[in-house]
């Protein structure tokens, strides 16, 4: 169903973290100082003294960030991409390369060396009521630079996807610039996604520019997009949406997502299940429907499978399954 001219399906671009798993009780949240539900940035002490507190015992580790969730729910649905982050060449930059190439994800950025930093890590607690809390050390990720975006490999592509997390970090800020920039030039859609609550109140104004100068298809939550739009009524943020990009998918945790084509609104319906852990759900959903529209699905199958694949992330510790459940896809995505 691809277009032969381009067989690869996604360039993504985002930052490579290793992440630390961890179920935590509520007062524990509060116990480190931390902003509940959201993505804060810490250095290594920080990072260091909250993984002293927990029960190593527990721990977990997976390769990710939040593109290269979306990339490997791509290569898990049986979909093709790339992927393009900063590693160092220290046990967990070879763990996390490994990771990725065993999913059959493009992995090919060369590793740093470790005497610059270490592998970027994500500590991510998860609270009973399955709401997760994320303290980040962005490390040598933060050093991913344009010169590391391989343009031959994104001509190749029908998608680029570039996570709004990067704008933490002036170099890939930069990077991020350059993929959309060569992206336009190259005739490869651009996909975005605003990533998290907190980021709109440092760069709002940005991320206007970017959706209006660049993007053809804007991922984001319910509770981005009011932020995003300063908007309290769903709806209405949707209509504002369509009149800013061509394409635009809104989650809204059970009820589904909003699919915002050429300013035409419709609501999908989701899969309710009992959450376990949320991390990753609006990753895997991005996923889904990127690996739809690749692959000549329809702007509604596409967000009936990103449903779907968010709906089993949740019912999961961590970022990502172990395998998609792709035996449904027919069935989940109909006619």
């Amino acid at each position: 169903m691809t277009d032969n001219s381009r067989p690869v399906g996604v360039f993504g671009v985002g930052n490579a973290l290793v992440d630390i798993l961890a179920f935590v009780e509520d007062p524990f949240i509060t116990e480190q100082k931390l902003d509940r539900g959201v993505m804060t940035l810490v250095d290594a002490e920080v990072q260091g003294r909250i993984l002293s507190q927990l029960d190593r015992a527990s721990l977990k580790l997976r390769s990710g960030g939040s593109a290269a969730n979306t990339i490997i729910a791509i290569a898990q649905s049986g979909g093709s991409a790339f992927y393009t982050g900063k590693v160092s060449d220290d046990e967990n930059g070879v763990f996390y390369r490994q990771d990725m190439q065993d999913v059959g994800v493009g992995f090919d950025v060369p590793p740093a060396s470790a005497t610059d930093g270490p592998t970027g890590t994500c500590v991510v607690l998860t609270t009973p009521d399955a709401e997760r809390t994320m303290c980040t050390n962005l490390s040598i990720s933060g050093t991913l630079a344009p010169s590391d975006i391989n343009v031959e490999q994104l001509k190749q592509c029908q998608y680029s996807y570039v996570e709004g997390y990067l704008w933490t970090a002036p170099d890939p800020q930069a990077a991020s610039i350059e993929t959309m920039e060569q992206s336009k030039r190259h005739g490869v859609k651009v996909s975005f996604t605003l990533s998290d609550p907190f980021l709109l109140n440092s760069f709002r104004d940005d991320f206007q520019r970017v959706v209006t100068d660049y993007c053809d298809l804007l991922f984001c939550n319910a509770d981005e997009v009011r932020q995003f739009l300063q908007i309290d009524s769903l709806d209405e943020c949707a209509q504002k949406l369509g009149e800013m990009v061509d394409l635009a998918f809104i989650t809204d945790s059970d009820n589904g997502c909003l699919v915002v084509n050429q300013k035409t609104v419709t609501a999908v319906e989701g899969f309710p299940v009992k959450p376990l852990d949320t991390v990753g759900a609006g990753d895997a959903f991005a996923g889904g429907v990127l690996y739809g529209l690749t692959n000549g699905y329809s702007t509604v199958q596409a967000a009936r499978w990103g449903n779907y694949l968010g709906s089993a992330i949740v019912q999961i510790q961590g970022p990502r399954l172990e395998k998609a459940p792709v035996a449904d896809m027919a069935r989940v995505m109909g006619s």
